[in-house]
């Protein structure tokens, strides 16, 4: 007899015992968690955040830091810092090239008109009207008239919304003419247009046209329209003013401003009638780049255990944005903080025990800052118990091994990126898996704890009544309705499940949200409710880790046992749309991939992960329905290679490529994995796993199916290449 109906029928049944109880945690620490949790205090840390324009390394990102370090402290958290990290744009923290500081003190976009300075002006005097004019110099006036531009009608301003000035801008004060070049990006568009010494209108990022506008063609300034990331609402609304990038290692060096795409249709439409109707600006900027330090917060609710102690469960987040940045990401730095204040007082309450774990809470900049915390070497902590600013004389760590030190204390991490969107963002609140290449049950946990969530709020909506609802008393009481999600790339889970580090991370992530990157990404958007949820499923999942054990086990099978079902329906539909040839492949490695989540409870309990595996290898079998393995390695397929030790980090980091800069000095063509359509992912996401899965025992044909199975069919003969090119950039090396 096949097992599957058992399985269903136990999964179902875990399902339903959830709706009369929660899951994983005793019933009593769930109440008090779900009590303590505060949406509208998560908000009112956001409302404070979202004041500072939190550009890293900048005035506006410390000033944050230090707020966030304040409530860490103000909340009895141990070992509050902020950890800082030289940033000066030659310093390598693993593949990133740290980036400058940036600060911006001023910037002003102005429209400018010709007008005439009188003699009475030239004078001093009080400006006549143009009636006083011609009575006191009639005819063609006077010699001391002279035409100028006047600035009069301000365009943007960044004092009012610092979202106008592009990142990484540069101090300039121009007037000059404006040309409309659409796109930018393709010397087509600027072929019969002489924009040398003007300023150029976009629909492009300001960095995807700064090389070619400035550089080849001389442009002095940019204008953009670029509109926000496309989902359905995409270029709904005309007002939307999107966040904009300069190439922070770009040779041509100018300035950017965004506008909105209503200014910009009007400027286009104004521009497209011909001579006689030219649009001339004035801009004017004090920004720019300077050496600097990545900042980052750190504290710990400190273990009891004597042995597990020097283990930690991190929750992470970036705290650095755009002005205002609500959802993306004030509300996963406000959520976590949230988390920080429930646990600490539980803990210091009695209403729940000290878990045996540290638990570590982490606000860097997004990837670079997480890349300089795991990389780093020697660390600098600014003195935050006096809040005064003095650097530490000191270092605070200085050891060749700090951040790989880090790297082994930290079994987990919860990690939150955006969070907080109520229904007029459109979000949909994910749960996040993490990449095929490695395979956790922290997943399920959290999942888990979503499910539960799902259902009371789910059973709140509809009934008005239930037991653990989660509703904050300012926010909304629709149902959560989270998504149990496939890996996806973009934010600091990309880092900790990278294969240098190898750390599994829950990502809790709202996708889509229609104003991300925008002026209109505001507080006012941000719904309490959803805060306390994320907040709940996060804290429940990393306190349960932070205390998991032998006893944990069995309830943690349960969770995997319901996780491996929703797994299993999509490997059934892919199996449909994948390619006769790779129906085994797609089989094996997901078979592979369930045992893995097994094996990964080694890591928190040695011994029982394997023994589970044991246990119901045959189980996942049946259930994945296995008929075939993939095709035997030949040639090319039979080569291995495995990851070197450094550089430390995926190659897809911010503000800076290293596998393009790199594979350019080693004059290496750009290999075709990395501009490759599959079935369900693109070249970044192969690129990422082809090398998460170089690990010195899988040959490059295992490494194919891996990906194939995972984001669809690839040529072997794209992965060996991209594999090569790694290998003469010192990524990756052959195993003879």
């Amino acid at each position: 007899m096949r097992r599957i109906p058992l399985l269903l029928a136990a999964c179902c049944f875990s399902a339903a015992a959830w709706g009369q109880k929660p899951p994983l945690l005793p019933e009593k620490d769930v109440a008090a968690l779900a009590n303590e949790l505060s949406g509208e205090t998560a908000k009112r840390n956001l409302e404070g955040l979202a004041r500072f324009h939190r550009q890293r390394g900048s005035q506006g990102f410390h000033a944050a830091a230090e707020l966030v370090a304040e409530r860490l402290r103000a909340y009895g958290l141990s070992d509050v810092a902020i950890l800082q990290f030289p940033a000066d744009g030659k310093i390598f923290y693993g593949t990133q090239r740290s980036r400058p500081a940036w600060d911006a003190e001023s910037a002003e976009l102005w429209e400018v008109f010709p007008d005439v300075i009188t003699c009475d002006e030239a004078a001093g005097k009080k400006p006549m009207t143009e009636a006083e004019q011609q009575k006191a110099h009639p005819g063609v006036g006077v010699a001391c008239d002279v035409m100028v531009d006047r600035d009069i009608r301000l365009l943007a301003s960044q004092e009012a919304e610092p979202i106008v000035l592009a990142e990484d801008s540069e101090s300039a004060d121009v007037k000059s003419e404006l040309v409309d070049v659409g796109e930018g990006t393709k010397e087509s568009d600027y072929a019969g247009k002489d924009v040398k010494g003007k300023i150029v209108l976009v629909s492009a990022q300001p960095g995807a046209v700064q090389n070619l506008a400035v550089g080849r063609f001389g442009a002095v300034g940019i204008v953009s329209y670029a509109q926000n990331q496309k989902t359905a609402w995409w270029g709904e609304d005309e007002n939307l003013i999107r966040w904009g990038h300069l190439e922070t290692f770009s040779g041509n060096k100018t300035f950017a401003f965004m506008v909105s795409l209503k200014r910009a249709t009007s400027m286009k439409e104004w521009l497209a009638k011909g001579k006689g109707h030219e649009i001339r600006l004035h801009a004017k900027v004090k920004a720019g780049q300077h050496p600097g330090n990545y900042e980052v917060v750190t504290a710990t609710i400190p273990g009891a255990d004597p042995k597990l102690k020097f283990e930690e469960i991190a929750f992470s987040c970036h705290l650095d944005h755009q002005r205002p940045g609500a959802n993306d990401n004030a509300s996963g730095c406000v959520t976590i903080l949230e988390v920080a204040r429930t646990l600490q007082k539980l803990i210091s309450e009695g209403k729940l025990a000290r878990p045996g774990r540290t638990i570590r809470f982490i606000f860097p900049p997004e990837i670079e800052g997480t890349l300089a915390l795991l990389n780093a070497k020697i660390v600098y902590q600014r003195d935050v118990r006096q809040g005064n600013g003095i650097m530490v004389t000191g270092v605070i760590a200085d050891s060749t091994n700090f951040g790989q030190e880090l790297t082994k204390r930290i079994k987990a991490v919860v990690h939150m990126d955006m969070v907080g969107g109520g229904p007029e963002t459109k979000a949909v609140f994910h749960v996040t898996r993490g990449p095929m290449s490695l395979p956790s049950f922290v997943h399920d946990v959290a999942w888990a704890f979503a499910e539960f969530v799902n259902e009371e709020s789910y059973k709140f909506a509809a009934t008005g009544e239930a037991k653990y609802p989660m509703v904050a008393p300012e926010g909304g009481k629709e149902p959560l309705r989270a998504e149990y999600s496939a890996y996806t790339m973009g934010s600091d889970h990309d880092v900790y499940q990278d294969s240098s580090f190898g750390i599994p991370a829950i990502y809790l992530n709202d996708w889509p949200d229609r104003y991300i990157h925008t002026n209109f990404d505001t507080a006012a958007n941000i719904d309490p409710t959803k805060l306390k949820r994320a907040a709940f499923i996060g804290a429940a999942s990393g306190y349960f880790l932070a205390n998991f054990s032998i006893e944990d086990v069995p309830p943690a099978d349960g969770a995997i046992v319901t996780g491996r079902l929703l797994r299993t329906a999509p490997v059934i539909q892919r199996r449909v749309e994948s390619i006769p040839a790779d129906f085994g492949v797609l089989e094996s490695n997901s078979i592979r991939y369930e045992h893995g989540i097994l094996d990964s409870i080694d890591a928190f309990a040695p011994g029982l992960g394997r023994e589970l595996s044991t246990d119901w290898a045959k189980t996942i079998d049946d259930l994945v329905g296995v008929r075939a393995t993939g095709p035997e390695a030949r040639g090319v397929g039979k080569t291995i290679f495995h990851r070197s030790k450094e550089p430390r980090g995926p190659l897809a980091v911010f503000g800076y490529d290293y596998f393009t800069e790199h594979a350019k000095a080693a004059g290496v063509a750009t290999p075709k994995l990395l501009s490759y359509e599959g079935l369900w992912g693109s070249g970044e996401e192969y690129g990422y796993e082809v090398l998460n899965f170089a690990d010195g025992k899988r040959n490059a044909q295992e490494i194919r199916d891996a990906v194939s199975a995972e984001y669809g069919p690839v040529p072997l003969e794209m992965v060996v290449e991209y594999l090569r090119a790694l290998e003469k950039i010192g990524v990756v090396e052959q195993v003879k």
